[in-house]
């Protein structure tokens, strides 16, 4: 399969799916931080490139409803719409099998709802973070290996280990990385051609 990971530097989604022999490409204005096929350029000037699946992870900063204190001001200088516009965009790409990935924010208000909510701890990893999934053409996730109850033993600050980051150049860029859990059941799940939604 031919796999678009749109806004993506880190590599991780891009290169588990390169692990299971698919041409998986990622795409940012940044470069990778790991090596790997990379466009380093505006997404939409290869959204017409042939792809099976694309899965983006368009930027949250002016949509997430963890920056609602801003959103008067973002609203009035038109970055929200903007950001919303993005979305569209990417939502109504020509690409068959479609997963945009976002946190908690106006999309599901301003264009439509989530098809799925998901978690780290349902993939694995003892954190929340909920992260929504809208999806074209792609059944929804299914967990991998759940530890919540694990994860709910834990104190506040370990199983939001993001959200109590200290403040860091690279704290947006850690906050930001697809947990290694989802990457793989994405591309585990989304990247088998013997699924029926592929025939």
């Amino acid at each position: 399969m031919k796999v678009l990971i749109a806004c993506e530097y880190s590599g991780t989604v891009r290169d588990a799916f390169a692990k299971l022999g698919h041409d998986a490409w990622s795409c940012d204005i940044l470069p990778t931080d790991a090596p790997g096929q990379h466009y380093q350029c505006d997404v939409i000037e290869v959204l017409d490139n042939g792809w099976d699946l694309m899965i983006a992870h368009p930027p949250c900063t002016d949509l997430a409803v963890s920056g609602a204190a801003w959103f008067k001001e973002k609203i009035a200088d038109g970055r929200q719409q903007r950001a919303l516009d993005f979305v569209s965009t990417l939502m109504n790409a020509d690409i068959e099998c479609i997963a945009i990935e976002n946190p908690i924010s106006v999309i599901s208000s301003k264009i439509r709802k989530p098809t799925q909510i998901v978690q780290p701890w349902m993939f694995g990893h003892t954190e929340t973070k909920a992260t929504c999934l809208w999806l074209k053409g792609l059944p929804k996730l299914i967990p991998t290996n759940n530890v919540k109850k694990e994860t709910l033993s834990l104190p506040e600050n370990k199983r939001m280990r993001l959200h109590y980051l200290p403040p860091s150049p690279n704290r947006w860029k850690l906050r930001s990385k697809t947990f290694q859990g989802i990457a793989d059941a994405m591309a585990q799940q989304w990247g088998d051609d013997r699924l029926e939604f592929r025939k």
